[in-house]
């Protein structure tokens, strides 16, 4: 398995030096960038499978690189460095779709245990789509619409175009209504009803032509969460 590659966007140059040194020591390929401009450009073209971003850097606000991380790549998993007593912007940072975060001064165990699990949830890093193939259609997802081959246009809410993204981005993979509430709804899941997933995707149905009672794209896996369904490749 390739090796997974890690962007550590921090002006600190000791704590970067000391998180690069821990990272490559457990072999993973490490990239690094001393400001938000140059973090930003490493993050959009560098193709990473995580980003540790510190929060406040020189050139480029934190917040605001991750505004732009997300816009660009809404599954890129990042994870946030505050200082201790920056409450409001951790919560800022995971409104805006950070995966986690570390307060410092941290262990460099705690932050490779963090860096463990968020990789973990995203086993490899989706590729993002801009339309989605149906079955009689395909969903186009800059513009928010949904095209039948009979030429019926359904449109799409932007929440329901950001749920299709992620399910379709990970294909074949069972997602919890957890995930899709950090990842898509962007907060906490904790304490949070998630029957409002089950809405959306129910509405979502609907609109694909993919309703019950046997719904061929948006398939529910009893226990764990829904799958986006891959399509097999019909033969001549």
């Amino acid at each position: 398995m390739a090796s997974r590659r890690i962007l550590v966007i921090e002006d600190d140059a000791a704590i970067r030096q000391g998180v690069v040194d821990a990272l490559s020591f457990e072999r993973y390929e490490v990239a690094e960038a001393a400001d938000g401009e140059a973090g930003l450009a490493a993050a959009l073209t560098g193709e990473p499978d995580l980003v540790l971003l510190d929060l406040i850097l020189p050139r480029r606000d934190g917040l605001d690189v991750l505004r732009e991380i997300r816009a660009a790549s809404p599954t890129l998993p990042v994870i946030i460095l505050t200082a201790r007593g920056e409450e409001d912007d951790r919560v800022a940072g995971l409104r805006l779709g950070a995966d986690d975060y570390v307060v410092k001064p941290f262990s460099l165990k705690e932050l490779l245990a963090r860096v463990s699990a968020v990789l973990r949830r995203s086993p490899e890093r989706p590729t993002d789509v801009l339309e989605v193939p149906l079955p009689g259609g395909s969903a186009h997802l800059a513009r928010r619409e949904v095209r039948f081959d009979d030429g019926e246009r359904v449109g799409l809410s932007e929440r329901e175009a950001e749920l299709l993204r992620y399910l379709a981005c990970n294909a074949g993979r069972a997602v919890s209504r957890e995930e899709i509430l950090s990842r898509v709804w962007r907060i906490n899941p904790r304490g949070i009803d998630t029957r409002t997933i089950d809405m959306h995707v129910a509405r979502l149905r609907e609109k694909l032509r993919d309703a019950a009672p046997a719904p061929r794209v948006l398939l529910t896996v009893r226990g764990k969460g829904y799958l986006f369904a891959e399509r097999e490749e019909k033969n001549g």
